[in-house]
């Protein structure tokens, strides 16, 4: 096969993993710089150009692309999709994963276990905003964070009142949610390829930071998961739409609930905690999986 990795950074190590398991099976890697690339819509010959070369002949485009390019970085991605372009994640599906209140409200939709959740423009009461995801200590997420940026534990009433009135002066679209507090500052990732979890991890948050994020200092162990986990984070990839997903879990007293579904999940930290061959899986599942212009939501938008 010729694949195409949309990835800004070749040398990172989820792109170097990824470009390592293919090649070792016998297919071709091209790396492209998703903002590098340029599109000509037509009707009958859509094409996508990248430093002055009509790119031709890709059975199958794996992305990567970054939270801050996923408006260009998604076009790119439907591009292909438009000329048979095999995508391991379709570009509908990664547009609703990276909007946190899109995937919150499906899979809220769907039953799924999520933390009391609260959104509002300019609530004419910022204290029954608070009341209403259970009282302080919340958490304050900006929409558009990711990697733990953006994300603020309120400890007291005043404090969340304070920092929610800040990012509203500001103009900042946020989420309010329950505090967890029986999950310790730990979560569970679950690395789900094809609808089955393949790899899980547990990540702990360094002490004094409630962030369990690895860019955040975090570090992360194996760890068994119950089938009531696993069956939450098969589920979660299911409503996105995503082949291959990062699903982020607490375990609360009520059951595992849903932080977060990641369509671009990192490779290392669950690579190294488990010693699994996550890359050559994908790889694997690509190869029994391509077929020129089979994508579940095309025509979707």
């Amino acid at each position: 096969m010729k694949i195409a990795l949309l990835s800004r950074n070749k040398n990172l190590y989820s792109s170097r993993r990824l470009i390592e398991a293919a090649e070792q099976r016998g297919h071709e890697v091209r790396v492209l710089d998703v903002l590098r690339c340029y599109m000509n819509i037509a009707s009958h010959r859509p094409t996508i150009h990248f430093k002055g070369e009509s790119l031709t002949g890709f059975d199958a485009v794996i992305p990567r692309i970054g939270a801050s390019v996923t408006f260009y970085g998604t076009s790119v991605l439907r591009q292909f999709e438009v000329m048979g372009v095999y995508p391991l994640n379709e570009s509908v599906a990664i547009s609703r994963s990276r909007d946190k209140l899109r995937s919150m409200q499906l899979l809220s939709r769907k039953g799924l276990g999520m933390p009391v959740t609260g959104f509002a423009n300019k609530p004419d009461d910022i204290k029954d905003l608070i009341k209403m995801v259970g009282g302080a200590p919340l958490v304050i997420k900006l929409l558009e964070g990711t990697q733990g940026i953006g994300v603020v534990l309120a400890e007291t009433q005043k404090a969340a009142e304070s920092v929610i009135e800040g990012f509203m002066g500001v103009k900042a679209e946020i989420l309010v949610q329950e505090f967890i507090k029986e999950a310790g500052g730990s979560d569970i990732r679950c690395l789900v390829v094809g609808g089955k979890v393949v790899a899980a991890m547990r990540r702990q948050a360094a002490e004094g930071e409630f962030r369990s994020n690895l860019h955040r200092g975090g570090s992360a162990s194996l760890i068994k998961i119950t089938p009531e986990e696993r069956s939450t984070a098969v589920r979660a990839a299911k409503v996105m739409g995503l082949n291959v997903a990062g699903v982020d879990l607490l375990r609360s007293n009520h059951g595992p609930v849903i932080m977060e579904v990641n369509s671009s999940p990192g490779l290392q930290g669950i690579e190294e905690a488990t010693g699994k061959d996550i890359a050559g899986m994908i790889i694997n599942f690509i190869e029994n999986n391509r077929k020129e212009g089979k994508t579940a939501t095309k025509g979707k938008g």
